[in-house]
């Protein structure tokens, strides 16, 4: 937003110099039209002298008022295309300015667009995160439920000491390790004596 402003002011600057260069450039045009007007007074001036005035009085006169006009013309013509030069270098540069202005806003759009869809990809994470924690921690229960059920059927069988405070996993393991190559034992006893 800053950089179009910015850019903005750009152009107003450079939009108030080329109006200024071409209020100059109408002011030049009238004196042209003056001087013209002038000189053409000048010309039926002498066009209405007879013969003999325009020999003796205007040869000197109108020369030199022509050379000053001649002059004046030749200033205002250059002044003129120095002018037109100075308008098409600023209506190049405020279609320059105008050109930065529209791809500035197109990219604070695909900023603002992108952003947009960072922002949903991160409220569907949010929502992903929070249904994994809801399924981990029904995950967990069931499993302590289960390892609570194992627990409770490995030391319930008769023999088997009662454990002291917490047991870890690998305790657990063992415990029914143990139970299942008694049970093992047991049966390859009975199976012995059924034999015999």
């Amino acid at each position: 937003t800053g950089a179009i402003s910015s850019l903005q002011r750009q152009m107003e600057i450079q939009e108030s110099e080329l109006r200024r260069i071409r209020s100059e450039k109408e002011s030049l045009q009238k004196q042209l039209r003056v001087r013209e007007v002038q000189l053409q007074a000048v010309s039926d001036k002498f066009c209405s002298l007879t013969e003999e005035q325009r020999q003796e009085e205007a040869v000197v006169a109108m020369e030199e008022e022509n050379q000053n006009l001649q002059q004046v013309v030749t200033e205002q013509e250059l002044r003129l295309a120095e002018q037109n030069q100075l308008i098409s270098e600023l209506q190049g540069t405020i279609s320059q300015l105008q050109a930065e202005v529209v791809t500035t806003r197109l990219h604070l759009l695909e900023q603002k667009q992108a952003q947009r869809e960072t922002q949903s990809q991160f409220e569907a994470l949010q929502h992903t995160e929070l249904q994994t924690r809801v399924a981990l921690e029904l995950i967990s229960s069931k499993f302590e439920r289960y390892r609570n059920k194992i627990i409770q059927a490995t030391f319930s069988v008769e023999g088997i000491q009662d454990p002291q405070g917490e047991l870890t996993d690998d305790e657990v393991l063992e415990a029914m390790q143990k139970l299942f190559n008694e049970r093992t034992e047991f049966q390859q006893m009975l199976k012995n004596k059924s034999s015999r």
